[in-house]
């Protein structure tokens, strides 16, 4: 949520296509480098032509410090109990899995620096995991 907030304009690169979530700054956390999707691209083209600072997300010409209060009632609005921008990282990670995405992939996305991590979490969202095991059952 923190790299979205203090996102700026000059990290959005219509050109290519992607997005850099990384400050520079002695970061705690990993950021990645992420591509837009074609429709994230189109919001941001507009979003960009109506900004009034520096920052992607701002109210009144100014940076936007939280998001929990709209969070929770957008949320609300959509009938969402208990969700999270977190929840919504996680979801993005088990579909991601799903899709048969590579672990080292997920994690280079998410921005993790080790792929172990990524992978005791999501790979058993992934169509190939407990594969082998489950061919070990097929007899004849």
């Amino acid at each position: 949520m923190t790299a979205v907030l203090e996102l700026t304009w000059d990290r959005v690169d219509f050109e290519r296509g992607q997005i850099n979530l990384r400050t520079g700054e002695g970061q705690r956390k990993g950021r990645a480098i992420v591509p837009m999707t074609e429709s994230l691209r189109v919001a941001l083209l507009e979003a960009r032509n109506a900004a009034l600072s520096d920052y992607v997300v701002e109210w009144a010409g100014g940076p936007v410090k939280s998001i929990k209060k709209s969070f929770k009632v957008a949320a609300g609005d959509a009938g969402l109990s208990e969700v999270s921008p977190h929840v919504l990282r996680h979801t993005a990670a088990v579909h991601m899995a799903e899709a048969g995405i590579p672990m080292d992939e997920i994690a280079q996305y998410l921005g993790h620096s080790d792929s172990r991590i990524t992978a005791s979490t999501y790979a058993r969202y992934s169509p190939e995991h407990l594969r082998k095991v489950a061919s070990a059952l097929e007899f004849g």
